[in-house]
């Protein structure tokens, strides 16, 4: 190979490995709990049962949470509890009428905000038994504007798994806690590592040379 031919294939080789650089995995910080918009249609954190054996379903929102993208997520978590119910075989069950939860992500490394909607028709609980689930919209909110209530989520996006099943007050690692699951992804535009810069600037000083050489 000519010295000529090797510096050209020694400059694409690093742009290459720049342009890998500037797509590679950032992180990103963000959390569900900063917005006072999250919450069930009416407002607060906790729906009340509305037939049947007293139960709560109650939401917590993620604190500040930094990962690294692209990255499966928690949005928060659902507590389905009921204290006195039976299984569903004994009938001593309760219900929950139809209702919607408004899910406000927030990106705090890109200062963006979107909100999740979720509706529900609502459904009996027994012990051992949930009806209940929650279908989202949209799906995804960024990049860009897409979806922004506030900010600019550059080249962040969020999505959540829809529909989000409310397992029974028993079931579960933590009885009766589900969930919500999404996904972070981001293109960050990052800063090249001094070795790639160098091997950028030699390649481009060898090749400027052979050309001064060839007009010579």
């Amino acid at each position: 190979m000519t010295m000529r031919r090797l510096i050209a294939v020694s400059a694409l080789a690093a742009l290459f490995l720049l342009m890998a650089e500037s797509a590679g995995a950032s992180t990103i910080l963000y959390d569900t709990t900063d917005s006072p918009i999250t919450g069930f249609s009416g407002g607060g954190l906790v729906l009340d049962s509305t037939g049947g054996a007293a139960a709560t379903l109650t939401y917590s929102g993620l604190g500040d949470t930094s990962v690294g993208t692209p990255s499966n997520i928690s949005l928060g978590d659902f507590d389905l509890v009921c204290p006195t119910c039976g299984t569903q075989a004994s009938g001593l069950g309760t219900a929950f009428s139809a209702f919607t939860f408004d899910l406000v992500v927030t990106d705090d490394t890109d200062g963006a905000t979107g909100e999740f909607v979720g509706t529900s028709a609502g459904g009996s609980v027994w012990n051992d038994v949930s009806q209940i689930s929650i279908s989202w919209s949209p799906l995804q909110v960024g990049p860009g504007t897409s979806g922004a209530m506030t900010g600019n989520f550059n080249g962040t996006d969020f999505t959540i798994s829809s529909p989000t099943l409310i397992v029974s007050p028993n079931s579960g690692a933590k009885p009766g806690d589900t969930t919500v699951q999404g996904t972070v992804t981001s293109l960050s535009i990052g800063t090249p590592e001094p070795a790639s810069m160098a091997l950028v600037g030699g390649a481009l000083i060898g090749l400027a040379a052979l050309a001064r050489k060839r007009r010579a």
